[in-house]
């Protein structure tokens, strides 16, 4: 059995943003996936800080909303919508807000120590390649790679994407399972907005087609993994990879495409430069 059609509770994690506090709700010993894990940290003037350990992981943190500031010892750093931050691991973290902040932690065991790496949004958006356009009629969007080449890390690759409304994304249909795992984690897509999430190794027989919403998130150990917004609506998600070899395999953008629509390109060669 391919492993795109391990059990539900394995590959699909639903509202994993609607608890305010820190909670990591995909880990190797809870789902798919053999190295990634990811859960959110939500913080209020209710929860209004929280410290944790990196222990043996490596960790990364995306901003989606509001401002928070992470300390690591004796350096602060501030971190807006999309700003990212690298934190190697033996790392102790505290995050802490004078308002709210919902902020994305992703984490990858690692060998070695990298450096402490703050990524601005503002600076993604200045290079073409971190932030792009891709695709064409029906599958437009934009990407925005905040934790790839521009880094130094040992698994992790992140980054945010969203649609045009009614447009695919991950088109055409690709998967690049032998360097990396993925997954998908939904966001800005307030009811009754809703995508459609496939991942199969048999398009005649997709192994899973998943409705999702704001705060699902959906693992690839394999196979392709195209999804499609609904018309007047767009859809974003963070992506989130973990290299199977440290370092070896953290590559973005070198993927299969699908046999019959490898015709045209993956949309994915400004990440690659």
């Amino acid at each position: 059995m391919a492993s795109a059609a391990l059990n539900r509770d394995k590959v699909v994690f639903r509202d994993t943003a609607a608890r305010i506090g820190r909670h990591i709700s995909v880990t190797p010993a809870t789902s798919a996936t053999t190295h990634l894990s990811y859960g959110r940290i939500r913080l209020d003037r209710t929860m209004p800080a929280v410290t944790f350990d990196a222990g043996g992981e490596e960790v990364g943190l995306i901003g989606l909303s509001g401002t928070a500031t992470v300390t690591l010892g004796a350096a602060r750093y501030p971190l807006g919508r999309f700003d990212a931050l690298y934190v190697p691991r033996d790392s102790t973290i505290a995050v802490e807000t004078g308002g709210e902040a919902d902020i994305a932690e992703i984490r990858a065991p690692v060998d070695n120590l990298y450096p402490v790496q703050h990524v601005l949004y503002a600076d993604v958006k200045a290079n073409p390649g971190l932030s792009f356009r891709a695709g064409g009629p029906a599958n437009s969007r934009t990407l925005n790679i905040l934790l790839g080449k521009n880094i130094e890390a040992g698994r992790i690759v992140a980054g945010v994407t969203w649609s045009d409304p009614g447009h695919w994304t991950s088109w055409p249909p690709h998967e690049h399972s032998k360097l990396l795992e993925e997954m998908y984690v939904y966001f800005d897509m307030p009811r009754p907005s809703f995508a459609i999430q496939m991942v199969y190794t048999d398009p005649e027989v997709p192994e899973r087609v998943e409705v999702v919403h704001d705060g699902d998130a959906v693992i690839m150990p394999e196979g392709f993994h195209p999804n499609v917004s609904i018309p007047g609506h767009p859809i974003s998600f963070i992506w989130i990879m973990a290299a199977k070899r440290e370092r070896e395999d953290r590559l973005f953008g070198v993927v299969n495409v699908q046999p019959g629509f490898d015709q045209a390109p993956s949309g994915l060669e400004a990440g690659r430069k």
